[in-house]
């Protein structure tokens, strides 16, 4: 499955189960409806984490609504959900988490994160069980090493919150096959049930107390907030929801630069953890901008803009803004080759490596402590 899929007549699709890097992000901005991230929402946010600063978050619907929320100091919830389908994470995974994060820490009222175990069996295959033995010894012990903070969070399973389930159901009742296939394309059951999950999760914190919320995901899990927002639309009278808003961070691409890093495609991910020498391995094999020979580069400069392990720099590695300009300067310029910029982004990487797994020893045993909202 692609994730941008040509629709009958009715223009691109997006394909929130696939694993493609969109061709033309401006593209689905303007199809889509998008809003672009500009510098004016950029002040507008206090302390804009380095995602932001460096528009790897490119586009948003509706977030102004929490800019506002933010500066009159009004209510708001962030979410975000847990696939258990693998059992590691790559790193393009961790984008979400730090965007996440950031809500949490400007003062988000409440912060759910759910397991999506029930929509993992639907569309992945995997039993309850399973699922939740994932979630339990890995994931969610890798999303607090990461940097979510387990005492101002809310977590629970799909398959344990009855109020989600009810709303999954109330909302079949609102949308149309021919609707549902308008927004996902080719869709089997088991994706249905999905998206009607995604959206009950969604708008579920608006159950407890009516406030803006916002949902920071990859822009392949679009489709899941336009779903929701015309279920809001539709529910209007019955339930008198908000519109969430969402903001949409660009993919981490795989090493060779031709797809989204993919838990469903191994061999393009950096993993969370990773073997040291396989990591090494990888960086080394990845696309870079470098020209066809060393006298050639110092002469032309490089090409960052083109490069793989740039892009591990901006989106991953290096925090300060200064350096990573520093780093495309002398690229550009030739004073920088390749080698210098593996042989760092390894480095990098062993440190991260050695951070996560040192922070995961400490988060299973916070995890053994948490207690799971049920209704």
């Amino acid at each position: 499955m692609v994730l941008i899929v040509a629709g009958k007549g009715r223009g691109p699709l997006i394909d929130p189960w696939g694993s493609e890097l969109p061709e033309d992000y401006v593209r689905i901005i303007e199809h889509f409806g998008l809003e672009i991230f500009t510098d004016e929402l950029l002040e507008a946010l206090p302390r804009p984490n380095r995602l932001m600063r460096r528009k790897v978050v490119f586009c948003h619907r509706g977030l102004w609504d929490i800019a506002e929320a933010i500066r009159e100091r009004r209510p708001f919830y962030v979410l975000t959900g847990i696939m258990p389908s693998a059992g590691k994470l790559h790193i393009g995974t961790k984008l979400v988490i730090e965007n996440f994060k950031y809500f949490q820490d400007i003062g988000a009222k409440e912060a759910f994160l759910l397991v999506a175990d029930l929509e993992a069996v639907a569309t992945r295959g995997l039993t309850l069980q399973e699922a939740r033995r994932r979630a339990l010894e890995f994931y969610i012990p890798a999303y607090i090493a990461l940097g979510v903070d387990p005492d101002k969070t809310k977590f629970y399973f799909q398959s344990e919150n009855r109020t989600v389930l009810k709303l999954m159901a109330r909302f079949s009742a609102k949308v149309t096959m021919a609707e549902m296939e308008a927004i996902y394309g080719q869709l089997t059951p088991g994706k249905i049930i999905g998206a009607l999950l995604d959206a009950a999760d969604i708008l579920y914190p608006q159950v407890r107390e009516k406030m803006p919320g916002v949902i920071p995901v990859g822009i392949d899990q679009d489709p899941h907030i336009r779903l929701t927002r015309d279920l809001v639309r539709r529910t209007k009278a019955e339930f008198g929801f908000l519109l969430p808003a969402s903001m949409y961070n660009k993919f981490t691409p795989s090493l060779d630069g031709s797809m989204k890093m993919s838990k469903s495609k191994p061999e393009s991910c950096i993993w969370l953890p990773d073997d040291p020498e396989a990591l090494e391995k990888k960086v080394w094999k990845a696309l870079t901008g470098g020209r066809g020979s060393l006298a050639e580069q110092r002469e032309k400069g490089g090409q960052p803009e083109r490069c793989m392990v740039f892009e591990l720099f901006k989106q991953h590695l290096v925090e300060d803004d200064g350096e990573l300009d520093g780093i495309y300067e002398e690229c550009r310029s030739g004073a920088r080759i390749c080698g210098e910029c593996k042989t760092y982004a390894v480095e990098l990487l062993r440190e991260l490596m050695d951070d996560f797994t040192a922070k995961m020893e400490e988060a299973r045993s916070l995890v053994r402590e948490l207690e799971f909202v049920q209704e």
